[in-house]
């Protein structure tokens, strides 16, 4: 199966493949440089990575497979959402993006409590016959009150999932983290779908 890849976040597409041939035989094409970012102006993750993957549908005439993700933050009203890429505002760097969440949380009553959160990913493929497949995947969690790791990206030096050992996702192997992680249940539920279909 021959995807192209809709994201060029370098750190997000190597994830993704990493993901995705553990469960599939799959060909990944990169985004080809002359095609521009995709305006993500969707109510919803899905929205959003439903207008990556028909973008590159149409600028290359193959499937494109794309994802959004969000970590949502319970003392936040949900926040950053589906604003996560952006939450310090934008062109702006991971830490940013976490200074701007540890800064929210420490105004609010007990710093955010128990700091529930949670990761959730939309993985979707666009067909150029105008059909799509999608899986989400959602990981519960905390946020803590320093960053911790030096590996992964985003906001995963705060993110500690539930069903582990306390360790952020940072603190983690990139093999432990796709065993349990938001975009890794996606994809792993999308890799599914699409060997259901294939066959």
């Amino acid at each position: 199966m021959r995807l192209v890849l809709a994201s060029a976040n370098p750190d997000k597409a190597a994830e993704i493949a990493a993901i995705l041939a553990d469960s599939l035989d799959v060909d990944l094409v990169p985004r080809p440089p002359e095609v521009p970012d995709v305006v993500e102006d969707g109510d919803t993750l899905l929205d959003n990575a439903r207008l990556k993957a028909v973008a590159l549908v149409a600028a290359t005439g193959l499937a494109a497979v794309a994802d959004d993700t969000g970590l949502e933050v319970d003392a936040l009203g949900g926040a950053p959402g589906v604003y996560s890429a952006r939450y310090a505002g934008e062109d702006v760097t991971y830490a940013d993006n976490v200074a701007k969440l540890l800064s929210e949380l420490a105004k609010q009553p007990d710093a955010g409590g128990a700091r529930r959160a949670r990761f959730r990913t939309v993985a979707l493929v666009a067909f150029p016959d105008g059909s799509e497949l999608w899986a989400e995947g959602v990981v519960e969690g905390s946020i803590t009150e320093v960053a911790s790791g030096q590996g992964g990206f985003g906001y995963d030096p705060v993110f500690a999932p539930l069903d582990d050992d306390g360790r952020t996702f940072a603190e983690m192997t990139a093999q432990e983290k796709h065993d349990i992680s938001h975009r890794g249940r996606a994809f792993r539920s999308l890799a599914d779908a699409l060997a259901e279909r294939a066959g």
